[in-house]
């Protein structure tokens, strides 16, 4: 197929166009192309790849400048989104759309979200979000929601290098631990969205490695992994770090419709996280 990947310099773009490009004639846009909020400019774009399917992983991703600029957000997660589904509308185009454990309240009495579980989302990146999954839910060409959580991977910035950072600079760190989510590895759900868009399956999907854990947890295991005692990892709460963006203290996404689709099982969290860090020690990590 011809492939439109949208915020492909991104970590989770920058893996998706990677995995594939091997079966598909794949092209990659990012701000630098033109902005997707701009019906005119989406339409360019859009016109001048032609493509049978769009993956649309650019996105405002920035929790807490949300709160402040809410129309700048609203613009990237929901008027670019909608305009990316008039489009593939009007050709006949599939479109995934990736989207964000935010869009529910975090509360998780069950112990995580199923996939048609109602959005209720905190705050107002996670409203963007929500209202980008209405423009998408309202196609009547293919379409998929893939919403994953605490991704990590090939970019500039993630949680695992300030981690490991941090460790080389303080005796000590204190991380949150009320609040669980699972860890996913961009190039893990890059393979997810490669059975996705190759099959064809209209809906919304949960992609994220297997397991759940605290950012303490998690923290403590790439201080295991780095060489450095986890013991130096203390816990504390959410209160200990106030940020203008509330967090949901639930993030773990259930996974039904990609096991019902026949996708592979997604490895656990551990596994991506051992491979991410291989690929940082290689020294062929694309952002060190």
């Amino acid at each position: 197929m011809r492939i439109l990947v949208t915020g492909a310099d991104g970590m989770l773009g920058h893996a998706v166009t990677a995995r594939l490009a091997g079966a598909h004639a794949v092209r990659g846009v990012d701000l630098v192309d033109g902005d997707l909020a701009d019906a005119a400019v989406a339409r360019r774009i859009v016109d001048d790849a032609a493509p049978e399917w769009i993956v649309h992983c650019a996105a405002w991703t920035d929790v807490d400048g949300a709160e402040a600029s809410r129309d700048e957000a609203m613009r990237a997660n929901a008027e670019a989104t909608a305009h990316l589904a008039a489009l593939c509308a009007g050709r006949g185009a599939g479109l995934t759309y990736i989207s964000t454990d935010y869009v529910f309240d975090g509360r998780g009495e069950r112990g995580g979200y199923d996939e048609d579980d109602p959005r209720a989302p905190l705050n107002h990146y996670g409203l963007s979000k929500a209202r980008g999954e209405e423009a998408v839910e309202a196609l009547g060409v293919p379409w998929q929601i893939v919403r994953t959580s605490w991704l990590f991977g090939d970019g500039r910035v993630n949680f695992v290098k300030t981690i490991a950072r941090l460790l080389g600079e303080r005796e000590t760190l204190q991380v949150v631990d009320d609040q669980v989510g699972s860890p996913t590895y961009a190039g893990d759900l890059a393979a997810v969205l490669d059975f996705l868009v190759s099959s064809g399956r209209r809906g919304i999907f949960h992609g994220t490695n297997a397991g759940a854990c605290s950012w303490h947890a998690f923290a403590c295991e790439i201080a295991r992994r780095t060489g450095h005692d986890p013991a130096r990892v203390h816990p504390c709460a959410s209160t200990a770090f106030p940020r203008p963006a509330p967090r949901p203290a639930c993030s773990v996404l259930r996974s039904r419709r990609l096991e019902e689709a026949g996708c592979p099982a997604r490895p656990a969290w551990q596994d991506a996280l051992g491979r991410y860090l291989d690929l940082l020690a290689s020294g062929r990590a694309r952002c060190p």
